[in-house]
């Protein structure tokens, strides 16, 4: 039988939390929410109610140090999230899943804004939609599904209706589907 963990203190504290930063790209809320997840399994061996403090601390101290810095995670999630395909509706989700803040989040929109028409194109590529499809979608129902797939990953219904309505083999306009987005 496993023997119960010690409670932790604030050198251990900050030794996990170093780890889960080293190990992972992440921010200061996800970081806090990883410290009061590990004070919920082991407890606390210091002060009573200095817990949740010693985390938020601990979160700005690693802030300040550049451990954790959530512009530069937003930015990145951003850029991977829009090169698989995903929208900007998709990437704001995400960001605020991870509790980026709206200021730290404003390069990471324009990223996701700026790569809309090629995220939407390369999610109609993997679905087979629109230029990439074998044939037109003429059955309306089957229409509304493939523009709901492109809702769904975060793109505006004027970008995914224009998409699902070109010709399979056609050469998408980028122009012309960016001022529709």
């Amino acid at each position: 039988m496993k023997r119960p963990r010690p409670p932790l203190d604030s050198a251990q504290m900050e030794a996990l939390a170093l780890r889960y930063a080293e190990r992972f790209a992440t921010t200061r809320a996800k970081l806090a929410a990883y410290l009061h997840r590990k004070l919920r399994e082991r407890g606390w061996a210091g002060e009573e109610g200095a817990a949740p403090r010693a985390v938020e601390e601990l979160a700005d101290k690693f802030a300040q140090r550049g451990y954790v810095n959530d512009r530069l995670y937003a930015e990145a999630k951003a850029r991977d999230l829009t090169l698989r395909g995903y929208g900007s509706r998709r990437v704001d989700q995400a960001l605020r899943v991870a509790g980026v803040g709206d200021a730290d989040a404003g390069s990471a929109r324009e990223v996701a804004s700026e790569g809309a028409v090629d995220a939407a194109l390369k999610f109609a590529a993997r679905r087979r939609l629109g230029p990439y499809a074998q044939a037109v979608i003429e059955d309306p129902r089957a229409r509304q599904r493939a523009i709901a797939a492109f809702l769904r990953a975060g793109h505006s219904f004027a970008l995914a209706e224009a998409i699902v309505r070109l010709e399979p083999g056609a050469e998408p306009d980028r122009d012309d589907l960016a001022e529709r987005r």
